[in-house]
């Protein structure tokens, strides 16, 4: 039988140290990092996710504001108050809500938000510094990616690893990070030719294709490592509407160990948010660049606090 990653209980620890990192910095005299978002229109889902980012700096100890503004909100205005807030040094994170109403340019308003105040990682100058291995903020799911590979993976040097999916998002980020750990990737997509038998040579899988139970038995080895990135509601035999992944679970419990969904890679993308507020905090604080966000386990004094007891 597959491990069963539990990522809801390696987001607890990684509060857990956000929670420190917070107390360490106001214990030093350096303000309390803030996150501010902005939610534009009602869109039901952005609605949710706001209020448990909000309730996620509640319990770390950040201090959150939002910006909530009518769907009718012009891209100027927005402009303005993204402008606003990359001048408030009170400000350490900014996160635009996404999906943006159709009048509003998604990528001009991102790439408006400050790089070392872009916690989500989204800004060309983040993506720029982390496909050149030279710091930056990681997006959230990624590095929640590689912090749940951290737990069961012992030497990632020479390992073959496939990511499918291209997405900006998750595909090519996640490729930059496992090349940066000295992986063999390559990435796919869901019109690769011989998908399944490029999957089956894999030790690492990360499925981020939106393509509910795309990745069967077959595709895995024995003893691979998989993460499902993927998160789709669909309707069972019963006529209820169930959650999968992009990998068929009940197929691959040949492999190593396996993310579940939901609680997998789920829970790691609020708490990688989390962490990534407080470096930025910090490195603005200093006046430096914030980090790259893989120092949360390439630095951390004791690495097992994410499962993995290495040196």
């Amino acid at each position: 039988m597959a491990e069963i990653i539990d990522g809801r209980a390696v987001a607890n620890k990684l509060d857990e140290r956000t929670k420190q990192q917070v107390d360490e910095m106001v214990a030093e005299g350096l303000p309390r990092p803030g996150l501010t978002v902005i939610l534009v229109g009602d869109d039901g889902a952005s609605q949710v996710y706001v209020r448990r980012k909000i309730k996620a700096c509640e319990k770390v100890g950040i201090i959150s504001t939002e910006h909530r503004l009518p769907a009718e909100t012009s891209q100027a205005d927005l402009l303005a108050l993204v402008e606003q807030l990359n001048a408030d040094p009170e400000v350490h994170g900014i996160l635009c809500q996404v999906p943006l109403p159709d009048h509003i340019d998604t990528r001009t308003v991102l790439r408006s938000i400050s790089p070392d105040k872009d916690v989500d990682g989204f800004h060309p100058v983040n993506v720029g510094r982390l496909s050149t291995g030279t710091g930056g903020i990681v997006p959230c799911t990624p590095l929640g990616v590689m912090l749940l590979l951290e737990t069961v993976v012992d030497d990632f040097i020479g390992k073959d690893a496939v990511v499918i999916g291209k997405s900006n998002i998750v595909g090519k980020p996640v490729a930059n990070l496992l090349l940066d750990r000295e992986c063999t990737v390559t990435v796919t997509h869901i019109h690769t030719a011989n998908l399944p038998e490029i999957a089956s040579k894999a030790d690492i899988i990360v499925a981020a294709a939106g393509a509910p139970e795309l990745v069967k038995g077959s595709w895995v080895k024995p003893g691979a490592v998989i993460i499902d990135v993927g998160i789709t509601r669909i309707m069972g035999d019963n006529g209820k509407e169930r959650l999968v992944g992009d990998v068929k679970f009940d197929e691959v419990q040949h492999a190593k160990a396996v993310t579940p969904v939901p609680g997998g890679v789920g829970p790691m993308t609020i708490s990688c948010l989390l962490a990534n507020t407080v470096q930025a905090a910090r490195a603005l604080a200093g006046g430096n660049p914030a980090p790259t966000g893989e120092n949360l386990y390439h630095d951390a004094p004791d690495r097992s606090m994410f499962g993995a007891d290495k040196a």
